[in-house]
């Protein structure tokens, strides 16, 4: 068999053509497994920053509980609950109601317009224990507000300067 030039030219640029397609085909391979490590290594980054995320929300959390125990314990005096605090049924419960003053209105019963106060249109609210405008009970300057997070931040702060710790 006699193999001229032009033949072994073209076996040569078939064979050239095998190795070029089974170096990219394995150049391929290598490029999905590169990028399934990328991929993996892409979430195992999302998880530990989730995990951290999860820790520090952890961590604040604790380090508020404190500042809150310490804010109790200057401002409010809050205890928790002890044994002898919890009621057994309605009957102790009912026993801890004060009887009504010997001056109170009786209950009221039926809505009246009675009792309105100046520049009002509703009627003023009564106590049935004591028999007093409930805006006389009050202080006219210690009006609730409610707690937001910008009121806990400032009283927090200002317990901490007041302990002498920066």
């Amino acid at each position: 068999m006699n193999l001229t030039r032009d033949r072994l030219r073209s076996i040569g640029w078939a064979a050239l053509l095998v190795v070029c397609f089974t170096l990219l085909v394995a150049l391929t391979f290598r490029v999905n497994a590169v990028k399934s490590q990328v991929r993996l290594t892409e979430r195992q980054i999302a998880s530990l920053q989730q995990d951290k995320l999860l820790l520090e929300t952890e961590f604040e959390t604790r380090a508020n509980q404190q500042q809150l125990k310490s804010l109790n314990d200057v401002e409010f005096g809050y205890q928790a609950p002890t044994a002898g605090q919890y009621l057994e049924g309605e009957r102790q419960l009912a026993a801890l109601g004060k009887p009504r003053a010997a001056d109170a209105p009786s209950p009221i019963r039926v809505a009246s317009a009675g009792g309105v106060v100046e520049g009002s249109v509703l009627p003023a609210m009564v106590s049935p224990l004591t028999g007093k405008a409930m805006a006389a009970e009050a202080p006219k300057d210690a009006a609730r507000k409610p707690v937001t997070a910008a009121t806990l931040r400032d009283r927090l702060s200002q317990v901490g300067e007041g302990s002498g710790r920066e």
